[in-house]
C-alpha cells in the first residue's frame, strides 16, 4: 500500500511543478539518514555513505540539518541568538557532557548537499570556537524513504 502512496506523492509533485511542501521539523517520521562526528570526514563522504545505507539520505529533498555543540553554559543563549539569524533553532534536549559544558543541538530545514553541508559545518565550528566550545558533529533527518 505504501507504494501507491509514493506514486500519488510523485504525481502530486509533478503537477505542482516538482516542489514539495516544506519539511515540517515536527514530523514524527523523521529519521537520521546521515551523520558525521569525525572532523576529518568530508561532508561529501558522509553524504555518499548516507545515500548507500538504510535509512537512505535522499539527495535533492529537504532535510533537517542538526549541529551538535558543547559550550560553556553562559554562551548557549548567545550561540542560539547568532545562529537564529540564519534560521537555526535550539532543539531539545540539552545535556551536560563530562567536560562540564552544556551540550545542545541547533537545527534548521534545508536542501542538503556537500557544499552547503561543509559551509554550515565550518560556520558552526567557528561559532562554537568563538564562544569557547566545540562543534562535535552533525546529522540530518529526513522522512524514512523505505516507508514510501
Amino acid at each position: 500500500m505504501s507504494g501507491v502512496t509514493g506514486i500519488w506523492e510523485r504525481l502530486r509533485q509533478a503537477l505542482s511543478g516538482g516542489r514539495r511542501p516544506p519539511l515540517d521539523p515536527a514530523r514524527t517520521d523523521l529519521v537520521v539518514v546521515v551523520s558525521s562526528f569525525d572532523d576529518a570526514e568530508s561532508c561529501s563522504g558522509a553524504l555518499e555513505r548516507g545515500a548507500a545505507t538504510a535509512p537512505r539520505w535522499v539527495d535533492g529533498d529537504e532535510a533537517m540539518l542538526r549541529h551538535h555543540l558543547e559550550l560553556p553554559a553562559d554562551a548557549v543563549d548567545r550561540a542560539v541568538e547568532l545562529a537564529g539569524q540564519d534560521g537555526y533553532v535550539k532543539a531539545a534536549p540539552v545535556h551536560t557532557p563530562t567536560n562540564g559544558r552544556t551540550g545542545f543541538v541547533l537545527q534548521r530545514v534545508q536542501i542538503l548537499d556537500a557544499m552547503h553541508c561543509a559551509q554550515e559545518k565550518s560556520r558552526m565550528a567557528g561559532l562554537a570556537q568563538r564562544l569557547g566550545g566545540t562543534a562535535t558533529g552533525w546529522d540530518a533527518l529526513q522522512p524514512d524513504s523505505a516507508a514510501d
